[in-house]
């Protein structure tokens, strides 16, 4: 039996995706499942991007896609009525090997909160929000050109580009999140939330973090800047012990609050390192395109370019901080008067908008949370 693969085609606007045959996954298949043939869009006479690039700033849009940690349980609950998301999820629960609806929608919460589980979970869902999006509010679709994606979400935002095909870019998602947690099984590590005062140094506080680890006989310990999400909001992983120190030195260290989040491991550091090879290896293997809308990396929040760009990024992005906060400054630099454009966060939880609101009060007055569960009627 084939698998169904579904793949966004920008160049019309009947359906997001496009349904074509690929060739079905074993189990313990390390190759992702081939790809239909599809037109390079770099082939194209570019008319669509320059037609784009014309638009009024206040008509188009930007799509952002959440990562790991804002799944939930019950979402995808009424989802299945927009579009291709049964098909979506027929497709996953043959490249997962699980049925990763049943999953979302009833748990149990500490089998989805796992990194294997909830970064498809996360992956899937968000392409399904798409989907709702694009059912209520076609023209968002229509005028959108751009799109981020925090940590696994930058897979899902490669595949509303057109750069990525859905099943291809998912068995991706599966290999990079077994990976990470085998990676996170080799070293007790973690990430830890801290908000800062405008005092607070978070690079000299990672030194004095990894001195302190030294003083233990801890060899080549780690703890790093993960993420970078706001003014005075950082995410710090590394060792345990690391963390443990900040947290019970955080008055000298000026940070104001600080909460160990609920992760496996220390992503996006060099604890990752193990992780890069096998996303390396099935990333090579996968049909990539260049993005038909600008499509920002994690790694330092430039567009992409090329299909090379993104398959050395994406495997560089486990080792390397998320540049989030200079993502949002990439995509929502204006000159002074300029409108900001509308923007949608497609997937579980909020915390794409609260960082946007953070980081451009201005931006964020066009922000829209597209849900992926859809309340109950009567």
């Amino acid at each position: 039996m084939n698998l169904i693969c579904l793949i966004r085609r920008r160049a019309t606007a009947r359906s997001l995706c496009r349904i074509s045959p690929c060739r079905k996954l074993s189990g313990s298949d390390r190759s992702p499942p081939s790809s239909d043939t599809t037109q390079d869009p770099r082939e194209e006479d570019g008319s669509e991007e320059r037609r784009r690039a014309k638009r009024a700033p206040g008509t188009v849009s930007v799509l952002l896609f959440p990562g790991q940690g804002s799944q939930f349980v019950g979402m995808g609950r009424g989802l299945l009525k927009y579009g291709n998301v049964k098909e979506m999820f027929s497709v996953a629960q043959k490249v997962l090997g699980y049925d990763l609806l049943d999953l979302c929608l009833n748990g149990p919460e500490e089998e989805l909160m796992k990194t294997v589980h909830c970064q498809p979970a996360v992956f899937v869902t968000s392409l399904a929000a798409v989907e709702r999006l694009n059912q209520d509010n076609p023209a968002a679709i229509e005028n959108c050109v751009a799109a981020a994606g925090f940590s696994v979400g930058e897979f899902a935002a490669l595949v509303f580009s057109g750069a990525m095909n859905f099943a291809e870019a998912l068995f991706a998602v599966k290999v990079r999140a077994e990976a990470m947690q085998e990676a996170s099984d080799q070293t007790r590590s973690g990430m830890l939330s801290v908000i800062g005062r405008p005092q607070a140094n978070y690079k000299h506080a990672c030194l004095q973090a990894r001195e302190h680890c030294l003083s233990l006989g801890i060899q080549n310990p780690v703890c790093s800047i993960a993420n970078y999400l706001f003014p005075d909001g950082r995410v710090i992983a590394g060792h345990q012990e690391a963390l443990d120190f900040l947290q019970k030195n955080s008055r000298q260290l000026h940070f104001a609050r600080t909460r160990q989040l609920p992760v496996s491991g220390a992503f996006h550091t060099a604890l990752m390192e193990p992780a890069v090879e096998p996303l390396r290896d099935v990333l090579q293997q996968l049909e990539v395109r260049r993005p038909e809308i600008a499509v920002h990396s994690n790694v330092d929040g430039k567009r992409y370019m090329h299909d090379k760009h993104v398959q050395r990024q994406l495997a560089k992005q486990l080792v390397s901080s998320v540049k989030w906060e200079q993502t949002l400054h990439e995509i929502y630099e204006r000159t002074q008067g300029q409108e900001f454009p509308h923007t949608y966060e497609v997937g579980p939880g909020r915390q794409l908008g609260a960082t946007l609101q953070k980081c451009n009060m201005k931006a964020f007055k066009n922000y829209t949370h597209i849900d992926v569960a859809v309340p109950q009627e009567g």
